[in-house]
């Protein structure tokens, strides 16, 4: 007599591992080919003006001003705090938005710098820096 056969009630996986390993395959060989998207980026003409270069005040240590100017016909000059202001005006006056750096001596105490940093604020100079050495390693 023979034997009713019995039902699997477990689901056979093979199959299913097999299809995901060729799908993995495809897209492995397929990903190196597809480009990603191209940004064209619009062309612009180069700027014809450069940036103004910055007007440079060092504080030495004897608390006495010194207007270097970063120009490719650069000079220094000792100036007082009022002849700064006035030739900080000048050239506001010719470029509102020109850079002015201080360049404090490590000596100068730290209410020298910012009396000078308030007369140039007094003065409405927008773009005010402080210089500073990197420290040696």
């Amino acid at each position: 007599m023979p034997r009713p056969r019995r039902l699997m009630s477990e689901i056979n996986v093979v199959p299913y591992i097999d299809v995901m390993l060729v799908l993995l395959v495809i897209f492995m060989v397929t990903a190196p080919l597809v480009n990603p998207g191209v940004v064209e980026l619009p062309s612009v003409a180069k700027s014809s003006n450069s940036p103004p270069s910055p007007l440079e005040i060092v504080i030495k240590a004897d608390h006495s001003l010194l207007l270097r100017e970063r120009a490719p016909n650069a000079y220094e000059k000792s100036v007082s705090s009022a002849e700064l202001i006035n030739f900080i005006k000048q050239k506001q006056e010719k470029n509102p938005d020109q850079p002015v750096l201080i360049a404090g001596d490590k000596d100068v105490n730290y209410g020298a710098v910012l009396s000078v940093m308030d007369e140039l604020n007094k003065a409405n100079v927008k773009k005010v820096g402080l210089l500073v050495k990197p420290a040696q390693k």
